[in-house]
């Protein structure tokens, strides 16, 4: 069966984004984004709120400005090919390799991981990833931990007063001293 993952970059306080709306803190080195292309690589599918998808769809047409390089021009090759369904109560349509969900984020991770194929589901956002943590639907937790404290903002973590376990399966430090956390789900 298909795992869904929770992957985003996070202050070390906690944050994908600051008090001010800014993740400018996020930006990766040539190490941390060929990390990130090799995890785009092992999806099957993204998952993402209105807000992330919007904030994503430069990659859409990114290959037409000529001052990507080689890594940004094969990063933006896998994002575009790669199946997204956008969750959204204000958008009527949505561009790319991408549907607007039709059922409820638990419906579509059924059909997700029903449907023949491989690689990972992937949630992106934190309202999102907090609606699937609250059902239960989160099988891993990937969190790129940048140095820094932001004091605020959107939390990485849904605030649910539930308790969940985990199990740490891969850690690894970037030289830009960027720390990438990979936790499972233990049931």
């Amino acid at each position: 069966m298909r795992d869904v993952t929770y992957a985003m970059s996070v202050s070390l306080d906690g944050y994908i984004v600051g008090p001010d709306g800014g993740f400018d803190w996020t930006e990766p080195d040539e190490e941390v984004f060929r990390f990130w292309t090799d995890e785009t690589r092992q999806l099957g599918a993204h998952l993402l709120g209105r807000r992330l998808y919007e904030t994503m769809l430069y990659w859409e047409t990114a290959d037409q400005d000529p001052s990507l390089d080689d890594a940004q021009l094969e990063w933006t090759a896998l994002w575009k090919s790669l199946p997204k369904v956008v969750f959204s109560t204000t958008l009527s349509a949505v561009r790319g390799n991408a549907r607007l969900a039709t059922g409820s984020l638990a419906e579509e991770i059924e059909r997700l991981r029903a449907e023949p194929g491989e690689g990972d589901i992937a949630i992106g956002g934190a309202a999102l990833a907090a609606e699937a943590a609250a059902s239960g639907l989160i099988d891993e937790y990937r969190a790129m931990v940048y140095p820094v404290l932001v004091g605020g903002g959107i939390p990485f973590f849904p605030q649910h007063e539930r308790r969940v376990d985990l199990e740490l399966v891969e850690t690894r430090t970037f030289n830009s001293r960027v720390v990438y956390l990979r936790h499972r789900v233990t049931r």
